[in-house]
């Protein structure tokens, strides 16, 4: 009679062994992760630490002290007042107080017509250059050229245009198209806040044109033809079709274009010279103002946190809107 040898896993004779580390089930093994994307990040990190977090951490703990020109040599000798120079300068009875609010009110006046204004001029000139014409992309580049160019060039330029005597502004105005009798002061006076808008607004509509440029490009043909097919004029097209796909670009847009234009340095530094008149006088130049002319840096301090707190919670605001809108849509 015939016998039938078994052999094991090992190859020796005999029965299979139960339990053998071949008929166990085997652990996954976790990847190994890997160091290298830290180490791309790093530089990042450490730069936004040393340029963003660490000055507003000592910002703020300079807006607790009462850091004046008789302590900034030495720190450890400011006396520590906690919240008393918020008190002071959002005391709007008191003469800083008003002062601030003044520079509040002149900033948020001056932010809605700058980001209003250049939103409005960016998307006129990306629609009207939509349609491919000869010369379109000269156009272009030109329009983008107050945005390419260095900041104190541009403002330096500007000032010099809007001179009383020797300035190209009244020279046209006056010299040239008699709109005027006499030649106004465009950097003092009633008229230094429309000059310090119109150089916002000639440094920011082309980046509005840009993005709005770009959105455009990602709106299907097909949506424009059907439109046409159904009797829709341009207008019409515009309100139905352009806008409503511009849509999450634009809520990008107004959210950067308010947040550059609220915190403009160095647009009224540059004009002005580093002391603008009442009518301009912005937040970030009062702040300036109040910290290195009159070295008190601890009320500056407390100013400028108190202009990112205002800055957070309406961008906050501005998100959850926004945010809300579209989930409703």
């Amino acid at each position: 009679m015939a016998t039938t040898t078994v052999h094991d896993a090992t190859g020796r004779d005999g029965p299979p062994r139960a339990g053998t580390p071949e008929d166990r089930p085997r652990r996954p093994r976790r990847p190994r992760r890997s160091l290298l994307p830290y180490l791309l990040l790093a530089p990042a990190v450490v730069l936004e630490l040393a340029i963003h977090v660490v000055p507003m951490l000592v910002g703020a703990w300079m807006s607790l002290l009462e850091l004046t020109q008789f302590h900034i040599r030495d720190w450890s000798t400011a006396p520590f007042v906690g919240a008393e120079n918020y008190r002071v300068v959002l005391d709007f009875d008191s003469a800083a107080g008003a002062a601030l609010l003044h520079s509040f009110q002149v900033t948020v006046l001056y932010t809605v017509c700058s980001v209003g204004l250049s939103w409005v001029l960016g998307t006129t000139a990306a629609v009207l250059l939509q349609r491919p014409f000869r010369g379109r992309g000269l156009l272009r580049a030109l329009f983008l050229t107050p945005y390419a160019l260095p900041v104190y060039t541009a403002v330096i330029t500007w000032s010099f245009l809007f001179q009383r005597d020797n300035g190209l502004v009244n020279h046209v105005l006056v010299d040239q198209l008699h709109l005027l009798g006499d030649r106004p002061f465009w950097l003092i006076g009633d008229n230094s806040f429309a000059a310090l808008l119109i150089v916002s607004i000639w440094r920011s509509w082309p980046f509005a044109f840009l993005c709005v440029m770009a959105g455009l490009q990602n709106i299907p043909a097909d949506l424009y033809e059907a439109a046409a097919m159904d009797g829709a004029g341009f207008w019409r097209r515009l309100r139905s079709v352009t806008l409503p796909m511009l849509r999450p670009v634009n809520l990008v847009l107004l959210l950067v274009l308010f947040l550059w234009t609220f915190n403009d340095f160095n647009t009224p530094y540059v004009l002005f010279g580093g002391s603008a008149p009442e009518q301009a006088d912005l937040v970030s130049i009062h702040i300036y103002r109040s910290s290195f002319k009159t070295w008190d840096f601890g009320s500056g301090s407390a100013m400028s946190v108190a202009l990112l707190l205002f800055l957070l919670l309406v961008t906050a605001g501005y998100l959850l809107l926004t945010n809300r809108r579209r989930n409703d849509a």
